[in-house]
C-alpha cells in the first residue's frame, strides 16, 4: 500500500495553495475530481473533463471554489487508495482521535444515473472523537457565473445557467451567502456522509443515506477490483503499473472510449511562467502508446474502444485537402478553440489559465506513425483491421508519402518557426512501414513500389542529415546540433538497432547533456527557442523512455536504476504529473495519461530484459 503523509495546519495558517503532488484523483470516466492531502476538492469539472468547472481553487484559491472537508482541529495526514481501486482514503491524525474521508465516484450502468455524477464524501471517526466542518463553495463555469442556493429539507441546492448541483448531507447544512457549510462533532464509529449531484433534465434531487453509500462503496469497490482482474501483468512492479492502469481508465471518457492526456487544464510547467495548457482533450500522438499499454496488460475492451474512437472521428478520406489534426475534443468535436481567463490568477500566480488549445491547427507529422503504428499493434494483438481500416490507412499512407519532408512544429508543439525534426520524419518513416508490414501480414492490396521507396528515401534522409559528427548524435532537426529526447523513440520504434554504434553514442551523448539522475529533459529551449518564455522541467515520458532504451542497448543494470528512481519522483499514491521541477516537485497538468502510460511500457521491456 502507497501511502502518503502532510501536517494540516490551522487554517489560518494554512498556505492558499498545495503542491500539484499533494492530490489524489477520483472519477466515474466521464469526469474526474482532484483531492488534496487537506481534505479539499479544489478541481471538479461536471458533467465531463473538458465541461467548465465547478471548483477550481487549484488554479485561483480565492475565485475558483471548493468544496472543504476536514477536522477543525490540527492533524497529521496521510492519504491512500484502497487497494486495487479508485477510492481515495484521506486519514486525520489528531491529538483527541482519528478520522477519515473516503471520496469515491459510484460507477453505474443505468445511463440515466450515470448523469448525476454523483460524487460522494464519508467521513468516519474510527477512534476518539474529532469536530469537522465542511465548506462547499461551487464557482460555475470557471468562476464567471453567479448561482443561487437554497435549501429543500435534507438538500441544499446550487443553480446557475446550464448547471444545477444537488447536495445531500446526513448532518446539519446551512447556507452562507453563495456557499454552504457544516460543523459537527463525530465520535468512535459514527459516520456522516456528502453526497453532490448533477440535477436538471429530468434528474431530480435524491438523498444518500448512510446505508446506501456503504452499499455504494462496496458496488464501486466490486467494479475497480473486477475491472483490474483482467490485467496479465505479473511482474516486478505490480503495484506501480496497476496503479497506472487505475490512472487510464479513470482518463478514459466511457461514452466514446476516447482517453484525455489529462483531467486538468493549466497547470504549470514552470510556477510563476506561461507555459500553461488545457489537456482535456484526446490526441493522436497517445493512440499508439495507449494500445501497445492496453493491449499488453491485457485490457482489449479500451483498446477496442479508443480505435472505435479514432476511427469514427478521424476523416483519412480528407488528406487530399490537408493533414489531420492532432487532437480531438472528447466527443469527437474538432474546434477546440483557445481562451484564457484573465480573471484566475493560475496556480501559484502562474497566469494565463487557458481554455482550449490551439495546438490543433499545427502541423505535426509524426501522428500519422503513432496512429498507423496503433492500428498496427491492434491488428496484431487485438482483433483483425476492417476493409475501411484499411482503405483508411491507404489514404493516410498516401498523403504521408507527398508530405513527409515538410517542416513541422514538432512532437512538443513548439509555438516558434516550424523546423524539419528528425521526430516527424521517424513517425512518418514508421507509418509507412506498418501500413507496409499489415499489407504482407494480410495480402492486402497496397503501392508497395512507391510505400517502399519513400520509406527507404526518408531511412537515408535520417542517416544522412540528422546525424550530427560534431555532436556523435542524432539531433533534433536537420542542419542543427540541438539535442532531443525524442529520439529515444528512434529504438523503441524500430528504427535502429538498439546497439547500432551511432545510438549507442546518441544514448551517451544525452546521458550526459538532457539526463539529471535520472529524469530527462526534452530540450534547452534556451539553445532550441521554442517560442515561450522561461524553462521547465525535466519531461516524465522521455525519463521511461531512457529507461527502456538503456534496457534495449543492454545496459539493463543502469535502466533499473533510473527505473527505481523514477519511481521515487511519483507522488505519494504513485501518480505523475508531466514534468518534474528541480527539487523533485510535480509540475504540469496531474496526472498525465502519457507518463503513466511510458510507466507501463517501461516496467513492461525492463521485466523481459530481466528475465
Amino acid at each position: 500500500m502507497v501511502v502518503g503523509e502532510s501536517l494540516r495546519p490551522n487554517k489560518a495558517d494554512a498556505p492558499r495553495y498545495i503542491p500539484i503532488a499533494e492530490h489524489g484523483l477520483i472519477g466515474d470516466m466521464r469526469t474526474a475530481a482532484l483531492v488534496g492531502t487537506n481534505g479539499t476538492i479544489d478541481w471538479y469539472c461536471c458533467a465531463r473533463f473538458d465541461a467548465p468547472s465547478v471548483f477550481a481553487s487549484i488554479l485561483d484559491a480565492d475565485r475558483g471554489g471548493s468544496f472543504e472537508l476536514a477536522p477543525d482541529v490540527p492533524a497529521r495526514t496521510k492519504q491512500f487508495y484502497f487497494p486495487d481501486t479508485n477510492i481515495l482514503i484521506t486519514r486525520f491524525f489528531a491529538d483527541n482521535g482519528v478520522g477519515e474521508v473516503q471520496d469515491f465516484m459510484p460507477i453505474v450502468d443505468d445511463s440515466r444515473e450515470a448523469d448525476r455524477h454523483r460524487l460522494i464524501r464519508r467521513v468516519l471517526c474510527v477512534r476518539g472523537t474529532l469536530p469537522f466542518s465542511a465548506r462547499v463553495a461551487p464557482r460555475f463555469d470557471y468562476g464567471r457565473r453567479a448561482h443561487t442556493v437554497s435549501s429543500h429539507g435534507c438538500h441544499t441546492v446550487f443553480e446557475s445557467p446550464g448547471l444545477s448541483l444537488s447536495l445531500t448531507s446526513s448532518v446539519p447544512v446551512e447556507i452562507d451567502g453563495p456557499d454552504a457549510w457544516s460543523s459537527f462533532k463525530l465520535h468512535e464509529g459514527d459516520a456522516a456522509v456528502f453526497a453532490l449531484d448533477r440535477i436538471g433534465g429530468g434528474l431530480e434531487p435524491r438523498a444518500c443515506p448512510a446505508t446506501e453509500a456503504e452499499e455504494l462503496f462496496g458496488a464501486t469497490v466490486r467494479y475497480w477490483r473486477s475491472w483490474l482482474s483482467h490485467s496479465r501483468y505479473r511482474g516486478r512492479w505490480r503495484e506501480m503499473v496497476h496503479r497506472s492502469a487505475l490512472t487510464l481508465k479513470l482518463l478514459t471518457y466511457a461514452p466514446t472510449g476516447a482517453i484525455v492526456a489529462a483531467p486538468t487544464t493549466s497547470l504549470p510547467e514552470q510556477i510563476g511562467g506561461e507555459r500553461n495548457w488545457d489537456y482535456r482533450y484526446a490526441w493522436v500522438r497517445d493512440a499508439a502508446f495507449c494500445i501497445y499499454a492496453l493491449l499488453r496488460l491485457g485490457f482489449t475492451d479500451e483498446a477496442k474502444a479508443f480505435v472505435h474512437f479514432l476511427s469514427g472521428n478521424i476523416r483519412p478520406e480528407g488528406c487530399a485537402a490537408g493533414p489531420l489534426q492532432i487532437m480531438y475534443g472528447i466527443d469527437g468535436r474538432s474546434e477546440l478553440p483557445e481562451e484564457e481567463l484573465p480573471h484566475l490568477e493560475g496556480h501559484l500566480g502562474s497566469a494565463p489559465v487557458r481554455i482550449g488549445n490551439n495546438a490543433v491547427q499545427q502541423l505535426q507529422l509524426d501522428i500519422y506513425g503513432a496512429l498507423i503504428d496503433s492500428l498496427y499493434l491492434y491488428d496484431k494483438w487485438g482483433e483483425p483491421l476492417s476493409s475501411e481500416h484499411w482503405d483508411a490507412i491507404g489514404h493516410l499512407v498516401d498523403w504521408v508519402c507527398e508530405n513527409w519532408d515538410q517542416p513541422d512544429e514538432g512532437i512538443w508543439e513548439t509555438r516558434g518557426k516550424t523546423q524539419n525534426f528528425l521526430y516527424s520524419q521517424l513517425m512518418c518513416w514508421v507509418a509507412i512501414e506498418r501500413a507496409m508490414r499489415i499489407a504482407t501480414h494480410r495480402g492486402l492490396p497496397a503501392d508497395m513500389l512507391r510505400w517502399g521507396r519513400t520509406r527507404d528515401t526518408i531511412y537515408r534522409r535520417i542517416m544522412d542529415r540528422g546525424w550530427s559528427a560534431e555532436r556523435k548524435a542524432f539531433v533534433q532537426h536537420e542542419g542543427d546540433t540541438v539535442l532531443d529526447a525524442a529520439v529515444l523513440m528512434m529504438p523503441l520504434a524500430k528504427f535502429i538497432s538498439p546497439t547500432d554504434p551511432k545510438w549507442l553514442s546518441t544514448l551517451d551523448v544525452l546521458g550526459e547533456d538532457l539526463v539529471s539522475d535520472s529524469l530527462v529533459y526534452r530540450y534547452d529551449p534556451r539553445s532550441s527557442p521554442d517560442g515561450l518564455r522561461g524553462a521547465e522541467g525535466t519531461f516524465s515520458i522521455c525519463s521511461f523512455w531512457y529507461v527502456e532504451a538503456l534496457s534495449r542497448a543492454g545496459r539493463v543494470d543502469e535502466a533499473r536504476l533510473a527505473f527505481e528512481k523514477m519511481l521515487t519522483y511519483g507522488n505519494h499514491l504513485g501518480l505523475y504529473a508531466e514534468e518534474i521541477g528541480r527539487t523533485g516537485e510535480q509540475i504540469g497538468n496531474f496526472p498525465q495519461a502519457f507518463t503513466h502510460l511510458a510507466l507501463i511500457s517501461a516496467a513492461f521491456n525492463l521485466d523481459r530484459a530481466l528475465g
